[in-house]
């Protein structure tokens, strides 16, 4: 799958929501969700930490809101840009909400679930299968990660 001309401002628009996690610790992760003209219907950033919620990720916030603002859980024709590859949980929320596509950032080989670990979007066994594009502004993405694990080194327990 190709990138379209818009794809790029999604994301970049993506990461601006992404810095918005810094404010509370949250890794800088943004998600937009835009309708099928291009309009911007929601958008959010990780706050796993400013909710003390595990599933407060970037994607599954900006897909509840964009739910909410078009009144059903059912998204067609929608796309959803993110800074990072989604994970599994994500990955499981983008196909039950039925999104059209899928435009992300940096791969993520550690948990993508779009290509990299699994491709749980593609998974012919699913009954929705949204188009991917991955790798889109990578580099700016990856920075970001990068910038934000390499300041919080040694301050959260784990692997």
């Amino acid at each position: 799958m190709h990138a379209l001309p818009a794809d790029e401002a999604a994301v970049r628009r993506a990461l601006t929501v992404a810095g918005e996690a810094a404010r509370t610790g949250d890794v800088p992760i943004g998600a937009v969700v835009l309708a099928a003209d291009g309009t911007e219907l929601a958008a959010a950033c990780n706050a796993r930490e400013a909710l003390g919620d595990p599933t407060a990720h970037a994607e599954v916030l900006a897909l509840r809101a964009a739910a909410a603002v078009v009144g059903e859980w059912r998204l067609d024709g929608v796309t959803l840009a993110v800074t990072v590859e989604p994970c599994t949980m994500c990955a499981g929320a983008i196909g039950l909400a039925r999104v059209a596509r899928v435009v992300f950032g940096a791969w993520e080989p550690k948990t993508g679930a779009a290509g990299s670990l699994w491709d749980v979007l593609r998974d012919r066994r699913l009954t929705h299968r949204p188009e991917v594009v991955g790798g889109v502004c990578a580099d700016e993405a990856a920075a970001l990660m990068e910038e934000f694990f390499a300041g919080h080194r040694g301050t959260h327990p784990g692997p």
